[in-house]
C-alpha cells in the first residue's frame, strides 16, 4: 500500500526523520509511538502526500510520488482516510454535512450517498447527531465524526494521528474497536500515538506491529509494551 525506502525530511535546517524504511501491507495494522516532537505526524503526512521527502522514495499503491502529477495525488488520496488530531470541521455545517465533505470535493453527489452516509453514522454511533452544528458536539462525538469522515471514500488505508489524545478511556476504547473492525474488513491501519494503554487494548483484538521513533529514526518497538 505504502513503502517508504530510506527516507529523510529536514524541516528549518534540522533533520527531523532519517532513514526511515517501511512497508505498510495490504490489511496490516501498525502503532506509531514516540514522543511528542518526534515526527509523527511528519512521518503520517509524508504517507498521505501532504509533505514530500527531503530524500529517500516514498512509494504510494506502487507509484514514486515524485513522478505524480497534483491530479494524480488528489486521486490517490481518495484512497487514504486520514484522521486528524486537531478534528477540524466547519463550524456552520451540520454533523452529517461535514462528514460527507469529501464526498462533494470529489465530486460526488452526496445526496445519492445519502444512505451509506446513515449507515456509516450508525456505525460510530452518531445517526441521532447528523443535524447537530460541531460545536454541540462532544470531544468523543467530533472523534466519531472525524473517524466517519475518514472512511466515507471507503478507503484502503486509514492513518490516525492521536484519535484518543482528548478522549477518555472508555471513548478511547470504542475508537479503537471501530478501527479493529476497519482493519478486519481489510483496511490497513496506522495510529500514531502515545497512549500505551491503548496499544496493551489493542493486543488481544489484532495482530498490531508497533513502531516507535527515536532520535530520528524508525525502530521496532520492544515486546514489554
Amino acid at each position: 500500500m505504502i513503502e517508504l525506502q530510506n527516507v529523510a525530511y529536514s524541516y528549518g535546517g534540522g533533520e527531523l526523520l532519517s532513514d526511515i524504511s517501511l512497508k505498510l501491507a495490504p490489511g496490516s495494522f501498525h502503532f506509531l509511538t514516540g514522543p511528542s516532537g518526534s515526527g509523527k505526524t511528519t512521518f503520517l503526512k509524508l504517507c498521505y502526500m501532504e509533505l514530500v521527502a527531503t530524500s529517500g522514495l516514498v512509494q504510494v499503491f506502487g507509484r514514486d510520488t515524485r513522478a505524480m502529477s497534483r491530479d494524480e495525488i488528489a486521486l490517490n488520496r481518495q484512497r487514504i482516510g486520514v484522521v486528524h488530531q486537531d478534528c477540524q470541521f466547519l463550524e456552520h455545517l451540520p454533523l452529517s454535512a461535514n462528514v460527507a465533505l469529501p464526498l462533494r470535493v470529489a465530486g460526488r453527489d452526496a445526496s445519492a450517498e445519502m444512505e451509506n452516509l446513515n449507515d456509516l453514522l450508525s456505525w460510530v454511533g452518531l445517526a441521532g447527531r447528523a443535524g447537530a452544528l460541531p460545536a454541540e458536539l462532544s470531544g468523543g462525538e467530533r472523534q466519531r465524526a472525524a473517524l466517519a469522515r475518514a472512511v466515507i471514500m471507503s478507503p484502503d488505508v486509514v492513518l490516525a494521528d492521536e484519535p484518543t489524545g482528548n478522549v477518555d478511556w472508555e471513548m478511547s476504547k470504542r475508537l479503537l474497536t471501530l478501527l479493529v473492525e476497519l482493519n478486519r474488513m481489510g483496511k490497513t491501519i496506522m495510529i500514531a500515538t502515545h497512549d500505551m494503554n491503548l496499544i496493551r487494548a489493542a493486543k488481544s483484538q489484532v495482530n498490531a506491529r508497533v513502531l516507535r521513533i527515536n532520535n530520528r529514526r524508525l525502530q521496532l518497538a520492544g515486546a514489554d509494551l
